[in-house]
């Protein structure tokens, strides 16, 4: 199958990698990583979430970040709202758009939102309804779409009711979440075929962590499916508080170097990207986790060594 041609990078290191970081992150780092991912040519960079600060410490600074941010043309900054509360507050910090999310687990639902599946649906229905009375964009995510860490494999014909209700109440996109990282190609074909019965392909994009080391490979099965939007953390940050052992997104600067070996155009700077993933890696104080962003750091190294000799 012809793969796409352009593929839309959603950035979502400065929300979903860093939530997950027991120390926390100042605001001017937050700000400086959010500034050089949209210095790289990143259209979409999730800036950060308006949670209860008791459930995610890490997030507390939420109307300061958007506050700081040096909005750049052409680039957007959605962030995550979990209900009304978390709406009229990322309203109130100048939010142009918003994300919102539930699961196709019951148990991770309880445990995420403290609610079923269709009670936290009954929330993002008047959380979008009130976004469309001031046109703002409402993102949907859908967790735990190949795997829960409670209930194990997850049927597909659930995602895609998720999916189909979410579209349903305005989402503009469905980002489906390999929450764990467990899924695998055949499995990510499969679900995406059972849910492309509901929802257009072209409404859907793909989240997938790395955990089994199978996140570049499912980005490849989506985008044999017709997928063209995939969501990537910078240096491979993250991993999710409420599953543990799971890794982080795919990490960006990976995506891209596949993306650009495939002569599939993003829009998006390598070298850039590279740089801001150093960036935030330096302050926190360990090497990235991408493997595209450890080799080409070890080059420049040894270049430098080259020409110092």
């Amino acid at each position: 199958m012809r793969l796409p041609e352009y593929v839309r990078m959603v950035e979502v290191g400065p929300r979903d990698g860093l939530q997950n970081e027991q120390a926390h992150v100042p605001k001017d780092i937050k700000i400086g990583l959010i500034q050089r991912l949209a210095e790289t040519g990143l259209t979409v960079i999730e800036a950060t979430s308006f949670v209860s600060p008791k459930w995610v410490p890490q997030m507390a600074d939420s109307a300061e970040i958007m506050a700081g941010i040096p909005k750049r043309p052409g680039v957007s900054y959605p962030v995550l709202v979990p209900n009304m509360k978390g709406f009229d507050a990322a309203l109130a910090a100048g939010a142009q758009e918003i994300a919102v999310f539930s699961a196709a687990s019951e148990t991770f639902s309880k445990k995420n939102t403290n609610c079923s599946i269709a009670e936290g649906l009954d929330r993002l229905n008047a959380v979008c309804e009130a976004a469309r009375l001031r046109d703002i964009r409402v993102r949907g995510y859908i967790s735990c779409v190949l795997g829960c860490p409670y209930e194990g494999a997850v049927a597909p014909a659930k995602v895609a009711n998720v999916a189909a209700l979410l579209y349903g109440m305005g989402c503009y996109e469905i980002s489906l979440g390999d929450t764990i990282g467990v899924g695998t190609p055949g499995q990510t074909k499969a679900l995406i075929e059972v849910v492309t019965e509901r929802v257009p392909v072209g409404k859907l994009a793909g989240h997938f962590h790395d955990t089994y080391g199978q996140a570049l490979a499912n980005v490849y099965a989506a985008l044999e499916c017709g997928v063209s939007t995939f969501d990537s953390s910078v240096a491979g940050l993250g991993g999710c508080p409420y599953a543990p052992g799971a890794s982080g997104n795919v990490a960006s600067e990976d995506l891209l170097y596949m993306l650009n070996g495939l002569g599939i155009k993003s829009g998006v700077n390598l070298d850039l990207l590279i740089n801001a993933g150093q960036f935030i890696s330096d302050y926190l104080g360990r090497a990235a986790i991408s493997k595209v962003s450890r080799a080409v750091t070890a080059r420049r190294l040894q270049d430098q060594q080259s020409i110092s000799s």
